[in-house]
């Protein structure tokens, strides 16, 4: 959450860095502001509001001018989202400048000692004290400073400083929070991400956490925390400046939905090979995957309903017992994991706070680590013992489609070689299911065409106030995405429930004309969830079955039918989700919502 741009060259700091921040606004659009050294001192321009309300002041107040700069959009942690507690913040006698990421745990006994110290306060947030905290250190020794606030804070963060002294100089640190250095020719970049720096360089640094970035407009540095160089490999960008953009398409949203065909072509065809499932990154021999005592599924968000599906499959395949945990709760429950576990984590920015957390737990009790992760060379990437790339590209809005659609045949592709390891399914078996993977995009190209019916579909009920979806086993756990998509962008209070619950409790909260999503393909479970549709539907629900083309069981009861072709029961959440995040889109854009950026939210989650 929140981005970080910095600049150092010879161009105008100003336009690289709104330039930047508006490749980065996905990681939050509560404020945004910019600081630029004009040759003496640093200005700011900051305000509550979006990268177009900081152009807007720029352009009322004047832009700031000079050289070398840096810039924050912001997910407001502490501190409503106002200009005062927009970044960036200045420490001191206003002689650092600051801008940061991530949460600092112990700020409060921070605060306290500064204020002992003299330092006086403006804003509510943790930030604040960590410009302050930087002023108390620096004795004209940024890199010794930077060590000392380090090993003197606790919690998640990404930083990049100013200091009025050092005007040829951004000093940057990361712990838990993403950071890269873009490499350019007499000038240099920092970044939260790589889309942001895209356009001027290919080549980057890409901090490990406890790092330390000297830049200059002619030089790179880094360091680790206790000031001791150390020296990385670039990385080298492969993937276009295009497939950051909205090519066309009115949403980034809408644009991901499109790209799930070859998201998923991409994702499969290297792990397919004469119609035999083969993992290269997965280092696990059949033998270890014979002595797998339990798998543990942890995710967060639309990653933890991937799980739910992972889990169906694995555990119908490949006979293996998985417990699917939110990352949020999987230390604290103190999991009993066992050296013979895996633990498989979901996570399409690689750098989720909770998910890391997670992650670190059960490696340090033994378990070996498998990530799905859509960002090369993130920190997820970098800590698991094997790592899957997903191959969907950049995911720029909030509400994940294509990195779902990607994460949830990772899960195909492993359930298949695990089963297969362990003798529980054939040559033949193996080869059909292949085939009909290879099939997926294809299919979903066809469900694309469904566009007109489903935004006709969301005219008839973007008025609701509530929406209901059920399913069972397969079907819940995509009721589940299709219920989150929906309240994530829409905004309507929407539930999905395992349709066999519904009679104890929640059923009271159907009425006459209550919207229910019945989510009804898995063969030998649709006479059960027909039992459940009749049960909403005579409490005057108006129901939406979401079935395979060949069940018709389900017309007599639905008010709106949406058909997806037949193939194998555990292949149809990637197709049923598709025309969930279409409605979705629809709903959200005849409500006047913004698709991309919904309010409260951001794309990478890198607080707890």
């Amino acid at each position: 959450m929140c981005g970080i741009v910095g600049y150092i060259g010879e161009s105008s700091a100003s336009p690289i860095l709104l330039d930047g921040l508006k490749k980065l606004e996905y990681r939050g659009y509560d404020s945004a502001g910019i600081a630029v050294f004009n040759g003496e001192n640093v200005d700011i321009c900051k305000t509550k509001g979006r990268i177009a309300d900081l152009e807007k002041k720029l352009g009322d107040e004047g832009s700031l001018e000079g050289n070398i700069g840096i810039g924050h959009t912001r997910w407001a942690t502490h501190g409503a989202p106002d200009d005062i507690n927009a970044h960036p913040h200045k420490g001191g006698d206003g002689r650092i400048t600051l801008v940061h990421n991530g949460i600092i745990e112990n700020y409060i006994e921070l605060k306290i000692m500064l204020e002992q110290k003299g330092y006086t306060f403006v804003s509510q947030t943790d930030t604040e004290v960590l410009a302050h905290l930087f002023d108390f250190f620096y004795n004209g020794d940024s890199l010794e400073a930077m060590s000392n606030v380090m090993k003197t804070v606790r919690g998640s963060y990404a930083t990049a400083v100013l200091i009025n002294d050092r005007p040829g100089e951004i000093i940057a640190a990361r712990k838990d929070s993403p950071l890269i250095v873009g490499i350019g020719e007499n000038e240099n970049f920092l970044a939260s991400d790589i889309p942001a720096v895209l356009k001027y360089t290919r080549d980057c640094y890409l901090l490990d956490d406890n790092q330390i970035a000297v830049l200059t407009k002619e030089s790179i540095k880094l360091y680790d925390i206790n000031k001791n160089e150390v020296h990385k490999d670039v990385y080298h960008v492969t993937w276009d400046v295009e497939a950051a953009e909205k090519g066309g398409f009115d949403h980034f949203m809408k644009k991901e939905i499109a790209e799930q065909p070859r998201t998923v072509r991409d994702t499969l065809s290297p792990r397919i090979k004469d119609s035999h499932v083969v993992i290269d990154e997965l280092s696990l021999t059949d033998e270890e995957i014979k002595n797998i005592g339990t798998i543990h599924i942890v995710a967060c968000g639309s990653a933890w309903h991937v799980g739910m599906a992972a889990r169906y499959v694995i555990e119908k395949l490949a006979q293996i017992p998985c417990e699917v945990d939110l990352a949020s709760e999987f230390r604290y429950r103190n999991p009993i994991v066992k050296p013979n576990d895996i633990c498989i984590v979901i996570s399409q920015s690689g750098e989720t706070a909770d998910t890391l957390a997670a992650l670190r737990e059960a490696k340090s009790k033994g378990a070996r680590a498998v990530s799905i992760v859509n960002v090369v060379a993130s920190t997820i990437a970098r800590e698991s013992d094997d790592v899957i790339y997903t191959m969907a590209g950049p995911e720029i809005a909030v509400a994940t489609t294509k990195a779902f659609s990607a994460q949830l045949n990772v899960a195909y592709l492993l359930a298949i070689r695990f089963a297969k390891a362990k003798g529980l399914i054939g040559d033949e078996e193996e080869r059909k299911l292949c085939e009909e993977m290879l099939r997926l995009p294809e299919i979903i190209e066809k469900l694309l065409e469904m566009d007109d019916y489903l935004k006709e579909l969301a005219k008839k009920y973007v008025d609701s106030e509530n929406v209901f979806f059920i399913g069972r086993g397969l079907d819940y756990a995509i009721s589940l995405e299709g219920s989150l998509k929906l309240k994530e962008i829409s905004y309507i209070h929407s539930e999905a429930y395992a349709a066999g619950e519904l009679k104890h409790g929640t059923i009271s909260l159907i009425e006459e004309g209550t919207p229910v999503f019945a989510v009804a393909t898995q063969s030998d479970l649709l006479e059960k969830t027909l039992g459940n549709i009749k049960e909403v539907k005579a409490r005057g629900a108006r129901v939406v079955a979401l079935v395979g083309e060949n069940h018709t069981a389900a017309d007599e009861f639905a008010d709106d039918i949406i058909r997806v072709p037949e193939i194998s029961d555990i292949l149809m959440p990637s197709l049923t989700v598709v025309p969930l995040q279409i409605f979705a889109y629809y709903m959200a854009l005849g409500r006047g919502c913004d698709v991309d950026k919904p309010r409260n939210l951001a794309k990478s989650v890198t607080v707890e």
